[in-house]
């Protein structure tokens, strides 16, 4: 079951490192200015999009299997029917601990995978919203 209480969602913002898969180099995009908000707040993001080389002055991977660094949490920025493959990629990982998809964007299958492997999954949730509300 995804997790949905502030309890739990409060220990998940507690992890450092987020990788950002569909992290925008635009701003004024929700795929950009959220995982900007996190970096300033003192987390660790490694954006992930195959079309951009850098953003926020960091290197850019083009997935989750090129992210050489360890991984705490996978935030998602692409569409629902995209996912399913982005978990599967997290799961062949052994240090993603959480799976969180952004407001808007839920697959019910792909989360099920993911708990049944042990991750925690957050679905249809704004990280910044969340830290707002339960961390700053």
């Amino acid at each position: 079951m995804p997790v949905d209480t502030a309890e739990e969602i409060e220990e998940i913002l507690e992890y450092e490192t987020i990788a950002v898969v569909g992290c925008s180099s635009t701003p004024g995009k929700a795929a950009h200015d959220v995982p900007k908000y996190l970096l300033e707040r003192g987390y660790d993001v490694i954006p992930v999009n195959p079309y951009a080389d850098e953003i926020f002055e960091r290197e850019v991977y083009d997935s989750l299997d090129e992210v050489d660094a360890e991984i705490d949490v996978v935030c998602i920025f692409r569409p629902s029917e995209e996912v399913s493959g982005i978990v599967d990629a997290a799961l062949e990982r052994d240090d993603v601990t959480v799976v969180w998809t952004q407001q808007g964007i839920r697959d019910d299958k792909a989360a099920a995978r993911a708990e049944d492997d042990g991750r925690r999954v957050v679905q249809d949730r704004c990280m910044k919203v969340e830290h707002r509300r339960l961390a700053a």
